[in-house]
């Protein structure tokens, strides 16, 4: 059995939501294919969704994760809606356990080497999930990433190579890429 996946459909009415969930389940069946029910949903999102839902009693809009990242319904700093985004925890984890492990296989090479292949890793991310909205959480992937440097390069010896003073003096010396927003969403 083939699956089609990886696409979000958006409407401002339920009653043609519904008709597009309904006749796209038909359309795919002409095919022999068909939706994965557990990947599949209609769900109230967007700008009313947050009164809509406060107004029956059941509180927030919910998020959704799609491409690594979670869409949830919130406000801009004047008060209007905005379509937020950020990295979705699952592909977060995993992403820092790819790099934890990694930076442990590596920790034997000079620290210059580690850090400029390091910078590329980090480069590729931050274009990735650099989007308006997800800066925090590109500055708390980059804290753990340093934090997993620090303990592998302190592994190294017999004795501990760096106290945090003394990291933080070589990362001036060998500095790991920051994160930016590279894609403007509004």
């Amino acid at each position: 059995m083939n699956f089609a996946d990886d696409f979000v459909a958006g409407f401002q009415y339920k009653s043609e939501a519904e008709w597009y969930y309904s006749a796209l389940k038909e359309r795919m069946e002409q095919f022999n294919l068909e939706l994965e029910s557990s990947k599949s949903r209609l769900i109230e999102f967007g700008r009313f969704a947050e009164t809509n839902r406060l107004s029956r009693g059941i509180g927030k809009p919910e998020a959704f994760d799609f491409l690594g990242f979670t869409f949830y319904c919130g406000k801009t700093r004047k008060g209007t809606f905005a379509l937020k985004l950020q990295t979705s925890r699952k592909k977060f984890e995993r992403k820092l356990k790819e790099y934890k492990l990694w930076i442990y296989d590596n920790r034997n090479r000079p620290v210059r080497e580690i850090i400029k292949e390091l910078n590329v890793k980090l480069v590729g991310h931050y274009r990735y999930y650099g989007v308006t909205w997800n800066y925090r959480r590109l500055c708390a992937f980059l804290h753990r990433v340093q934090q997993f440097l620090f303990k592998a390069v302190n592994r190294r010896g017999c004795r501990r190579a760096y106290t945090w003073g003394g990291f933080w003096e070589m990362l001036k010396c060998y500095p790991l890429t920051k994160p930016k927003t590279y894609y403007c969403l509004y």
